[in-house]
């Protein structure tokens, strides 16, 4: 269930403007699940349609999605790894498991921070886990801000020319399909390799 319905944000994106998209994927990005994107593709839309500037909605949402990144960044830094770890034992989780998988996330993690906000989920949390794994912290705004800089551009050029011609219910489901399907080809590219040496260390067994 959505957390808001699009005519809501239509609402919220009308009556706040720049500072709606501003802080919609700022929070996003810090690792709170709201619809951030959305807010984002409405905000191009409504510049397509002439009620916002184009310009404004592009660095407002590269500085929330900047800003929200860092946000996610420390407070995974500061507390994340331990707070992860309670989590784990709380639910008795194999904890040799989680820390295998933070150390695939620690090789990955640039890629991760650039790439995440074009794939579900992951746009939520890259920030919060590059803090966790303690990615170097010039390494992750220098990928964070490249990569802010071309999902920005993105999304929000997309939404202001394809909203001319799509409407926006078909517009803000074709973004969020193509979300879960780089969601999937992420999760493909982690685990098949794994799968695969599993596979060949057991015809080899």
């Amino acid at each position: 269930m959505e957390l808001l319905s699009l005519e809501q944000i239509k609402e919220i994106a009308h009556q706040y403007g720049y500072w709606a998209v501003f802080a919609g994927i700022a929070i996003e990005n810090t690792g709170i699940p709201i619809p951030g994107e959305t807010i984002t593709i409405v905000g191009g839309f409504l510049a397509g349609s002439g009620e916002l500037n184009y310009w404004l909605v592009l660095i407002t949402a590269i500085a929330g999605a900047v800003t929200g990144d860092n946000f996610g960044y420390w407070l995974g830094r500061i507390g994340g790894w331990e707070f992860l770890l309670k989590l784990v034992r709380f639910f008795r989780l194999p904890e040799e498991e989680v820390k295998a998988a933070k150390e695939r996330f620690q090789e990955n993690a640039a890629k991760a921070v650039f790439f995440g906000r074009f794939i579900t989920i992951l746009r939520i949390f890259a920030g919060p886990l590059a803090g966790i794994v303690e990615m170097p912290y010039w390494q992750f705004l220098l990928c964070n801000f490249s990569g802010a800089a071309l999902w920005g551009t993105t999304v929000v050029s997309l939404s202001y020319f394809l909203g001319r011609i799509i409407p926006l219910p078909k517009l803000v489901a074709l973004f969020a399909q193509f979300g879960i399907i780089a969601l999937l080809l992420a999760i493909a590219w982690l685990v098949l390799p794994v799968w695969w040496k599993y596979y060949k260390a057991k015809r080899v067994g």
